[in-house]
C-alpha cells in the first residue's frame, strides 16, 4: 500500500471512530432529553405573568401570514404582541393588519425603529421594542416560525423561579419547496439539534437559539442590555452566553417549534449556511473546529478511496456502508426522537447527502470572513462582531 493510500485510509478510520463516538453520545443525549422533558410544566393561570411577545419583521417570506397567526392563537391569560419594522412601508405590515382584524381580542402594537445605525438591524429593532414593551416577561421570536397554542404556557414557567434567565426552544426544520429546502430543513432538525444536544451535555448551557428566546427585562439588564448585541452576527448566542455569565441558568423548553426554510434555491441555501458556519467559527472557534469530528460521510468516502487505492477495497466499502448507516440512525434518533420531525423518518435517506454538505460548509467557513445578510456584505471580526463593508447588492 502506498503512503498516500495508507494515510487516507487511516484518516478515514480515525474520523469514523470519532463520528461513531459522537453518534453514541447523541443517542444517550436523546434519552436524557426525553426523560427531562417528558412532562410539560403545569402552571395555574393565576401564576402566569403577563408577557410581551416581540416579532421583528423585514419584508415578506413564504408562509408569513400563517406563521404569524399562530402567535395570535395562544392559550394564555394575558399577552401582547409587538411587531417591529424599520418604517410603516414594510409590506409585512399589511399581513399584521389583516391578522389584527381577524383577532381583535389580541393586544397588538407596531413600533418603528428607523434605519439601523449598527450592523445588526434586528437588534436595533429589538432595542426599541424593549423600551416599548409593557411587561417584565419578554419572548423574542423570528418571523419564520410557527408555534402551538400551548407555546407560552410551556415557555414561561421555567422563568418563574428567578434562577432561570432564558428559556429557548429546539426546532424542527420545515421545507417550503424544492430539494435544497428539504436538505436545509433536515440540517435544522438533525445537525443543529445534534450539535445543541452535544453542547448541553458538556456542562451548563451557555448559549441561546434565536428562533425563540424567553427572558425577563431584569435578566437582560443584568447581562448588559439588548443594545450591546447590535454589533454581533450571532446575537442569540451572545445573549444566552451573557445571561448565563450574569449568574442565571439557560434552559430548554418542552415546546418544539416549526422553523420554515425560506431558502429554496441552491445559491440562497449556500449563502445562508455559509453565513451561519462563519458566524459560528468566529463566535465559538474551538467548538467549531472540533465539530468536524462529528461528520461521518466525508471520512467514509476517504476510507473507501484509501482502501481502493491500497488494495483493501472490501474494507473501504464496509467502512463507507457503516457511515451511511451511522447517519441514517442519527437522522431518525435525533430528528424524530427529539424534535419529532416526521421527515427525519421519511427522508432519512437524504441525510447522508446533508452530512456531506455540512462538511463542505464547514470547510467553506475557513475560506474568508465576509458574509452576505439581507443583500449587504459584512466582515466578521473577533468574537463574532461584524462591520458593514458594502452597501446593498440586490436581491
Amino acid at each position: 500500500m502506498n503512503l498516500a493510500a495508507q494515510t487516507a485510509l487511516w484518516i478515514g478510520i480515525a474520523g469514523i471512530f470519532t463520528s461513531t463516538g459522537y453518534l453514541l453520545m447523541l443517542l444517550w443525549g436523546v434519552l436524557r432529553f426525553r426523560r427531562r422533558h417528558a412532562q410539560p410544566p403545569q402552571t395555574a393561570d393565576s401564576q402566569l405573568p403577563a408577557v410581551t411577545m416581540m416579532k421583528p419583521l423585514c419584508g415578506l417570506e413564504p408562509g408569513l401570514e400563517a406563521n404569524l397567526e399562530t402567535f395570535f392563537l395562544q392559550d394564555y391569560p394575558q399577552y401582547e404582541i409587538l411587531f417591529g419594522t424599520r418604517n410603516d412601508r414594510d409590506p409585512a405590515l399589511d399581513i399584521v393588519r389583516r391578522l389584527c382584524q381577524r383577532h381583535p381580542q389580541v393586544n397588538v402594537r407596531i413600533v418603528y425603529s428607523g434605519e439601523p445605525t449598527r450592523p445588526n438591524a434586528k437588534v436595533c429593532t429589538l432595542e426599541v421594542m424593549f423600551r416599548e414593551a409593557a411587561h417584565e416577561y419578554a419572548v423574542i421570536s423570528d418571523s419564520d416560525v410557527s408555534v402551538s397554542p400551548q407555546y407560552l404556557r410551556r415557555l414561561i414557567p421555567p422563568l418563574l423561579d428567578g434562577r432561570t434567565g432564558l428559556v429557548m426552544c429546539l426546532y424542527r426544520g420545515v421545507p417550503t419547496g424544492g430539494l435544497w429546502s428539504r436538505l436545509e430543513a433536515l440540517g435544522m432538525s438533525v445537525e443543529m439539534t445534534g450539535g445543541v444536544l452535544a453542547a448541553s451535555m458538556m456542562g451548563e448551557v451557555d448559549f441561546a437559539l434565536g428562533p425563540t428566546m424567553a427572558t425577563t427585562r431584569a435578566a437582560v439588564a443584568k447581562a448588559g442590555g439588548i443594545a450591546q448585541l447590535a454589533d454581533y452576527c450571532a446575537d442569540d448566542y451572545v445573549l444566552g452566553n451573557r445571561i448565563q455569565r450574569a449568574g442565571y441558568k439557560v434552559e430548554f423548553s418542552s415546546e418544539t417549534i416549526n422553523h420554515y426554510v425560506v431558502n429554496r434555491s441552491f445559491a440562497s441555501s449556500v449563502r445562508h449556511n455559509l453565513r451561519w458556519m462563519k458566524s459560528t467559527r468566529h463566535s465559538i472557534p474551538g467548538g467549531h473546529l472540533s465539530s468536524v469530528l462529528g461528520f461521518a460521510i466525508p471520512f467514509g468516502l476517504l476510507a473507501a478511496l484509501g482502501g481502493a487505492l491500497g488494495g483493501h477495497a472490501a474494507l473501504g466499502v464496509e467502512l463507507l456502508v457503516w457511515t451511511l448507516l451511522n447517519r441514517l440512525l442519527m437522522c431518525v434518533a435525533v430528528g424524530w426522537g427529539v424534535v419529532r420531525d416526521p421527515r427525519a423518518i421519511t427522508s432519512c435517506w437524504l441525510y447522508p447527502l446533508r452530512d456531506l454538505m455540512g462538511f463542505a460548509f464547514w470547510v467553506g467557513s475557513y475560506t474568508g470572513s465576509t458574509i452576505e445578510w439581507r443583500g449587504e456584505h459584512y466582515k466578521l471580526l473577533k468574537e463574532g462582531r461584524m462591520e458593514r463593508v458594502s452597501g446593498p447588492i440586490g436581491s
